[in-house]
C-alpha cells in the first residue's frame, strides 16, 4: 500500500511477513491493535527473506522483519538531538547510555522521543511520546541479563481515505472534476482518529554454562491498546460517485473500534559448539510460548453522510452502534531443533519444528491447529566468498480472527536457489538468487465487506543484490527484484530496483561531510480488474556532516515531488504514494 500512518506494512516476495521485536513477536492481530515502533529506539532493522520459524516461532513463508532495539552500552555516550521537517515536524530525542558501576557490572540506557507532527492528509496528526529505559546486569563474563521497558503513546489518524480509482491522478478512471487533491480528508476531524498506547516489559538472559553450551532466554509482556475511528470513502459501490451526476459527492462508511491485546512470550534455547570427526556442528534445541489475549468493542455503518470530495464541509457524524467484540485467547508452544554443519568447503542445514496451537473464542468451541514444520540446505564454498546454495523450508503461522470471522492458520512452504559472492578482504557482496513459495490460508481484504481467505497461493521470482565500499569514499547498495504473485494475491509490482551511493569528502580543509543519492523505481501493475498503475521512479537525498560531538543532517525523500499511485485494487479504491518528505 502506500502512505498509512496506522501501521508500518512490508511486503517479502509477495507475502506478508511476520514482525519480531527483539526475537518475540510484537503483535498477533491486525492493523487495529498494533504498535509502530520508532527508528530512534533500534539498533538495526533485519528482514530475512524466506520462512524463519525455525528460530522465531511462526514465520511468514515470505520472511520476517526483526527489528533489533538499543541495549545498554559500557562507554559512556550521551546524545541529544532535534529535528525538523516537512508538515510541521517537531521532534526531540535522546539516548543516554554507560556504566552504573565502576567495576561496569552494571549497565544503563534510555531513550526518549517526543514528537508534533501532522502530514500530507489534513487534519492527520503523527504525534508521538516514548520512553524506553533498559538495564544490564554482567556479574561475571558468562552471564548477562538485560531487563527492557517501554511506554509508547502515539496519536495519530488514518492517512488513508480509500478514495475511488477516479478520484486519483494517472488513472485511466478519470473523473471530470480532475483528480481529489493529496491532502484531501473525508473524514470528520471532530470523530476519525488512531491512537495507540503500549507498554511492555521483558528481559534477556545468556549464561555460558561451559566451553561448550550456553544457555539463552527471552521473555516479554506486552499491553497494545487502539482507539480507532473513521469515515472514509465507499470505493465500492460501481460507480463510486453514482448517483451524484457532477461526480463530486461520495458515499462514506463509517468504522469504529475500541481493542486490546495482551500478549506473553517466553522462548528459552541452548546452544552448543561440538565436533563429531572432522564435521563441525552448532546444534539448537528450544521451547518458546505465546499467549495472546484480545477484547474489544466494534462497529460498522455502511451509510455514513456523504461528502463532496473536491470541497468537503465537516460536522455531519454518524455514529455506528458499537458492540462488545467476543474474547478471543491464542496459545502457541513451539519445540525445535536444529543442526548447523560445516564439513571442508561444505556447510548444511536442517531443522525440525513442531508447533500446537489453540484458539479460544467466547461463545464458540476452541480451534485447535499443530504442525511440523522442516529446514534444510546446503552452500558451498567454489573459491573464497563464492558459495552456490539451496534450500527449503516450511512455515506455520496461527492468525487472529478479524471482524468476528474466523481465520485459519497461514501454512507455507518455499524452495529457494542461489549464488553469493563475497570475498573475505574485499569488501563487498554480490548475491542471486531464485525462488518459490506455497501458502494455503493467506488474507485479503482489510475491511468487513471485502475480507476473503484464501486457498493456495503461489509466488515466485528472483532477486540481485549488490552492495559495498567501491571507492575508500564511496558506499553502494543496489537491488533488482522480479515478483510474480498468484492472480488471487492483491498485485505487487513485478519489477523493482533501487540504487544508492554514499560519498565522503572534506570541504574548505573541514573533513566529516557526506552526500548521498538513490533512486527507486517500481513497474507499472494491476491488480485484477483494477485500473492500470503507472510505474514510478523516486529520487531521494541526503547532506550531513559529523565530528566528534555534532551530527547535522538533511535528509530528503521523493526529491522531486513526484504525485503517484502506489496501488488501485480490485475492490474500488487506490492509495496515494508519500509526497516529500524532508527532515533535517
Amino acid at each position: 500500500y502506500g502512505l498509512d500512518t496506522r501501521t508500518d506494512s512490508a511486503r517479502i516476495r509477495g507475502a506478508d511477513p511476520v514482525s519480531y521485536l527483539d526475537g518475540l513477536r510484537s503483535s498477533f492481530n491486525w492493523y487495529t491493535s498494533q504498535f509502530r515502533a520508532d527508528p530512534y529506539m533500534l539498533e538495526r532493522i533485519e528482514v530475512l527473506r524466506g520462512p524463519a520459524g525455525m528460530l522465531f516461532g511462526q514465520g511468514g513463508t515470505g520472511g520476517i522483519v526483526n527489528l533489533v532495539s538499543k541495549r545498554p552500552q559500557a562507554e559512556t555516550s550521551r546524545e541529544i538531538g532535534v529535528q525538523v521537517g516537512s508538515h510541521d515536524r517537531k521532534q526531540v530525542q535522546a539516548d543516554l547510555t554507560g556504566a552504573l558501576s565502576p567495576d561496569g557490572d552494571w549497565l544503563y540506557r534510555i531513550i526518549g522521543v517526543g514528537r508534533q507532527s501532522d502530514t500530507q492528509v489534513d487534519y492527520v496528526e503523527d504525534d508521538r511520546a516514548l520512553l524506553a529505559p533498559s538495564l544490564t546486569w554482567r556479574p561475571n563474563a558468562r552471564t548477562s541479563l538485560t531487563l527492557q521497558a517501554l511506554v509508547q503513546r502515539d496519536r495519530t489518524g488514518s492517512s488513508s481515505q480509500f478514495l475511488p480509482w477516479s478520484a486519483h491522478i494517472a488513472t485511466s478512471v478519470p473523473n471530470p472534476n480532475g483528480p481529489v487533491p493529496t491532502s484531501r480528508f473525508i473524514g470528520e476531524p471532530s470523530w476519525d482518529r488512531y491512537d495507540t498506547d503500549r507498554g511492555s516489559f521483558g528481559w534477556q538472559f545468556e549464561h555460558q554454562l561451559d566451553d561448550v553450551w550456553k544457555l539463552r532466554q527471552n521473555a516479554r509482556y506486552a499491553e497494545n491498546e487502539v482507539t480507532y475511528r473513521s469515515q472514509y470513502a465507499d470505493s465500492s459501490s460501481s460507480p463510486a460517485f453514482s448517483p451524484d451526476p457532477a461526480q463530486r459527492e461520495i458515499g462514506r462508511f463509517a468504522y469504529a473500534n475500541d481493542q486490546k491485546v495482551k500478549i506473553t512470550q517466553l522462548d528459552q534455547n541452548v546452544e552448543g559448539h561440538v565436533k563429531t570427526g572432522e564435521v563441525s556442528h552448532v546444534v539448537l534445541g528450544g521451547l518458546d510460548y505465546i499467549r495472546s489475549d484480545s477484547t474489544g468493542r466494534s462497529g460498522f455503518l455502511s451509510a455514513a453522510a456523504p461528502i463532496d470530495v473536491y470541497a468537503p464541509v465537516y460536522g455531519n457524524v454518524l455514529e455506528p452502534v458499537m458492540a462488545d467484540l467476543p474474547k478471543e485467547v491464542i496459545r502457541q508452544t513451539g519445540v525445535y531443533a536444529q543442526d548447523q554443519l560445516t564439513w571442508g568447503r561444505w556447510t548444511g542445514i536442517a531443522g525440525l519444528r513442531y508447533d500446537s496451537a489453540t484458539k479460544s473464542v467466547a461463545g464458540t468451541p476452541d480451534e485447535d491447529a499443530n504442525a511440523v514444520t522442516k529446514r534444510f540446505g546446503v552452500m558451498y564454498e567454489v573459491i573464497d566468498g563464492l558459495r552456490p546454495f539451496v534450500s527449503y523450508s516450511e512455515s506455520f503461522t496461527p492468525q487472529s480472527n478479524m471482524f468476528g470471522i474466523s481465520i485459519d492458520p497461514l501454512r507455507g512452504k518455499q524452495w529457494e536457489a542461489g549464488v553469493k559472492y563475497e570475498p573475505s578482504n574485499g569488501g563487498y557482496m554480490v548475491a542471486a538468487t531464485v525462488y518459490d513459495l506455497k501458502e494455503s490460508g493467506r488474507v485479503t481484504g482489510t475491511t468487513v465487506t471485502d475480507l476473503t481467505q484464501l486457498g493456495d497461493t503461489k509466488n515466485k521470482g528472483y532477486e540481485l543484490e549488490a552492495r559495498g565500499r567501491v571507492t575508500n569514499a564511496l558506499d553502494m547498495i543496489a537491488s533488482y527484484t522480479y515478483t510474480h504473485v498468484d492472480d488471487d494475491l492483491e498485485a505487487v509490482p513485478a519489477r523493482q530496483a533501487s540504487v544508492w551511493g554514499t560519498y565522503r569528502f572534506a570541504a574548505a580543509g573541514i573533513p566529516g561531510f557526506s552526500a548521498g543519492a538513490g533512486v527507486r523505481y517500481l513497474s507499472r501493475f494491476h491488480d485484477g480488474i483494477a485500473p492500470e498503475v503507472p510505474s514510478v521512479t523516486l529520487f531521494d537525498a541526503m547532506v550531513a556532516w559529523d565530528s566528534d560531538a555534532w551530527r547535522v543532517a538533511l535528509n530528503v525523500n521523493n526529491v522531486a515531488d513526484r504525485t503517484y499511485v502506489s496501488t488501485c485494487l480490485s475492490r474500488g479504491d487506490c492509495w496515494g504514494g508519500a509526497r516529500r518528505n524532508a527532515v533535517a
